[in-house]
């Protein structure tokens, strides 16, 4: 169980080739989904996952906050409790990231990651930091400089960045790959449009893009078309189901809510 958010939230992350700038969301949008799992064959619902925008101001700029959270209904808490952070800050036209935080309190397990981004150099200044039995602190931090190639994106911005691309102009079957920075590594997706499909959601019938995600290089994701994730195909692309399969089980993730939409 112990990544199975994290996984949630990675599925999120492919790339299409057309960009554009922003014209999706804005600060105040609220997205909330309810994560099952499938436990005894049975799908369970085990956690919610909330993505929030909001407005930073600088003494220089305006940023927005790109903030995801995941945490476990409060039956399951005792047994597995997950409190996860995901958020990056980023220019809001074009959602380039500047600071990136993952802070990630499963199970017992604790992880903290930040990212500080010089897109001039192409390097990424990160620190790592873990619980350690061994250290009087109680945490050891790993701190690096973390050469990233032009469009290496950590998953936040990534995911709503997604949101801000001309999906429209892609044709049926097309396919290509994206690079997301995940724990120091440039770790490779790749994509394929299956179709365009209605479904019903929590917040409507909805016409959406439906997308096959594929992990290159890892056996994470599990099977052919086994990974799906369902976007809305109007100005908005609200991100509103997802199937998915991985070595420990499969799930999927459902939209509850979506309130302070842009469109």
């Amino acid at each position: 169980m112990k990544s199975t958010i994290t996984t949630l939230l990675a599925f999120f992350t492919l790339f299409f080739a057309f960009g554009q700038d922003n014209k999706a969301f804005t600060a105040g949008e609220s997205l909330t989904f309810s994560a099952s799992f499938k436990i005894a064959g049975i799908l369970t619902d085990i956690a919610e996952v909330k993505m929030q925008t909001s407005e930073i101001k600088t003494s220089s700029s305006a940023l927005l906050r790109l903030k995801c959270t995941a945490s476990t209904y409060s039956n399951f808490d005792s047994f597995f409790k997950i409190r996860d952070l995901y958020e990056s800050y980023v220019n809001p036209r074009t959602i380039t990231p500047y600071l990136y935080n993952r802070e990630i309190s499963e199970g017992g397990y604790y992880k903290y990651v930040k990212y500080k981004y010089n897109h001039k150099t192409n390097l990424v200044n990160s620190l790592i930091r873990k619980k350690s039995k061994n250290i009087k602190s109680g945490f050891w931090d790993r701190k690096n400089d973390v050469k990233i190639n032009s469009g290496t994106r950590d998953i936040v911005s990534t995911i709503y960045k997604l949101r801000t691309l001309d999906i429209k102009k892609a044709t049926i079957g097309a396919s290509d790959t994206f690079t997301v920075l995940f724990d120091n590594k440039e770790t490779k997706f790749s994509f394929k449009l299956l179709e365009k499909e209605t479904i019903n959601t929590a917040i409507g019938k909805k016409e959406c893009y439906k997308l096959a995600i594929n992990l290159i290089g890892s056996s994470v994701l599990k099977g052919s078309n086994s990974n799906i994730l369902w976007l809305t195909a109007d100005e908005n692309k609200i991100p509103v189901y997802a199937k998915f399969a991985v070595a420990v089980g499969s799930g999927e993730l459902k939209i509850k809510s979506a309130t302070g939409l842009k469109n």
